[in-house]
């Protein structure tokens, strides 16, 4: 990986755990809408296609806009509360900046509850750019997100490092010819990891420490 400048990051379940606010979210706009809640697990296994994706499988198409305006306003308030950073990730990312990574951020979640994040945890300032599906046309697994951050930041493909912790992330590496690192942090393990072929399985992103 000597060719590497850039290095862009998935957020939920790579750099992020958030599914505790997710869980409590989620099964708010349950109850306020009257449908089942969930097993925490369920939920976790519907992350990673943004908030819309989410929320379809668990009710009726006509109650998707208030269920969206419900989750998405107790979500400002949750992710404030029950949101950490993984282990290793503030000095894996002091490391990459004192070794001259470019850095960015591409996400399935909403622009505004990334930034929220991304705040909220203070490493909002080591990204050089952060794109999220809600900005595009197509999230993932369309390689549009990576194409646009490997263009605005200069680079090529072959000199772009993608991490993420689920298959749909493998896929819109492969799709982009971006190398991907998967981090069994997330919503999937490593058994479909693997079966997705990364470039790299890792158990969390921290651990690219000892590879860059």
């Amino acid at each position: 990986m000597r060719k590497t400048k850039l290095i862009i990051f998935d957020l939920d379940g790579t750099l992020v755990d958030a599914y505790a606010a997710i869980t409590v979210s989620f099964n708010h706009t349950m109850r306020v809408l009257g449908y089942p809640l969930q097993p925490a697990k369920v939920i976790r296994r519907a992350v990673g296609w943004g908030d819309k994706r989410l929320l379809e499988p668990f009710i009726n198409v006509q109650d998707l806009s208030r269920a969206l305006r419900v989750y998405r306003q107790s979500h400002k308030i949750a992710l404030l509360k029950k949101s950490r950073l993984f282990s290793g990730v503030p000095s894996l990312l002091k490391f990459l900046r004192r070794k001259g990574y470019a850095l960015a951020i591409a996400s399935n979640r909403p622009t505004h509850f990334s930034l929220i994040l991304l705040t909220h945890l203070k490493i909002r300032d080591y990204f050089d750019y952060v794109l999220c599906a809600d900005r595009l046309r197509h999230g993932k697994p369309h390689p549009d997100i990576l194409k646009k951050i490997i263009r605005k930041l200069k680079v090529t493909p072959e000199e772009a490092l993608y991490v993420g912790d689920m298959t749909i992330d493998i896929q819109t590496g492969a799709n982009a010819g971006i190398k991907t690192v998967a981090v069994t942090t997330g919503s999937h393990g490593s058994f479909e990891l693997t079966q997705s072929r990364p470039f790299l399985l890792l158990g969390r992103a921290a651990a690219l420490k000892k590879l860059l």
